[in-house]
């Protein structure tokens, strides 16, 4: 006898099973779980893929998101500890690692991580060789660096998240102090995505209008308004947010979905990520730190050469400093 299936349903050609815009997010902590349901419901992606060592905690976390199915249009969801689950990803967002503690600095957590993505990257790379990966892990711009190294890719496929989140919160603070929406304020950070970033003043404005025209003393400690404030609040959000609730993760997932967005629609939008800086600004060492870049398909196409004046110069070679002062010494 016909199944009910059999029944209800006639074939009439074998469809190709091959996902055509798979992501995978490597960790189902706060922050890769946020990333996952930021990518669902804009919906980013064909297929849905989620790797964890904790087996437990992924089939759940799995689950929970499949049975949310009807209000999304991704297709399939799937999840395991093997690496195999991963294969041919168009995108591999890595957020595995051990969490920043309260009052830990990033740069802090760097050997523990090196040492989970030397077990994590070949794998995916031997399932997903043609992809291009988004490192989330922090410290992310020396994480990014142990990946590219790791992965054996090119530098424009490994992307780390770097300042796009702290340029985010800068544009809302500075929205919040002026009473406009962030996406009218234009401004951007540069270098570590820590805390040795660069605010770029010079360039901060309004509808075109430079706030440094209106006040020359803008973000310096002789500026009355204390605009170096909003600086200084970028820092130290992350570390506030992890004392209140234990850990950032929806907006660091919004921001990572919008970069997700820029990479897979091909929008060559300008985002401030983590790449290799080598030859930019007298930056003698391979490190990554983040720059405007143009993302696309390919990953990163292009840098955007921003004009700093020296100041900012200054404070981005010594931002390179504070990494590589930490990167020389990994072991992987």
């Amino acid at each position: 006898m016909s199944t009910v299936k059999e029944q209800l349903i006639k074939n009439l050609v074998v469809e190709d099973k091959i996902s055509h815009q798979k992501i995978t997010v490597v960790g189902v902590g706060a922050v890769g779980m946020a990333c996952a349901i930021c990518i669902l419901l804009k919906d980013l992606a064909d297929e849905l893929a989620l790797v964890d060592v904790a087996e437990d905690k992924l089939k759940g976390e799995m689950m929970d998101l499949q049975h949310g199915s009807l209000f999304f249009a991704t297709s399939k969801i799937v999840g395991g500890k093997d690496y195999r689950v991963s294969e041919n990803s168009k995108l591999i967002i890595v957020t595995a690692g051990v969490r920043q503690q309260e009052g830990e600095s990033r740069l802090s957590l760097v050997q523990r991580n090196v040492d989970i993505m030397k077990s994590v990257i070949p794998a995916l790379v031997q399932y997903s060789p043609d992809c291009k990966m988004l490192i989330v892990s922090n410290p992310v711009d020396i994480l990014t660096y142990v990946v590219w190294k790791l992965s054996g890719l090119p530098a424009a496929r490994i992307i780390g998240s770097g300042c796009n989140l702290d340029s985010a919160r800068f544009r809302y603070l500075i929205g919040e102090k002026l009473g406009v929406h962030p996406a009218s304020c234009h401004g951007w950070i540069i270098g570590e995505h820590g805390d040795s970033s660069v605010p770029l003043w010079s360039g901060v404005n309004v509808a075109g209008v430079a706030l440094k025209t209106l006040n020359p003393n803008l973000g310096t400690d002789s500026d009355k308004d204390q605009w170096k404030n909003i600086h200084r609040q970028v820092v130290e959000s992350a570390y506030e947010i992890i004392k209140l609730k234990g850990y950032t993760s929806w907006a660091i997932g919004l921001s990572v979905t919008n970069l997700v967005e820029s990479i897979l629609k091909n929008l060559r939008r300008v985002h401030p990520v983590s790449t290799m800086v080598k030859g930019l600004y007298g930056i003698k060492e391979e490190i990554f730190l983040s720059v405007p870049c143009i993302l696309g398909q390919s990953g990163i196409s292009d840098i955007v050469k921003v004009n700093l004046n020296s100041e900012e110069e200054d404070l981005f070679k010594k931002s390179a400093d504070t990494v590589w002062n930490i990167q020389k010494d990994l072991v992987f």
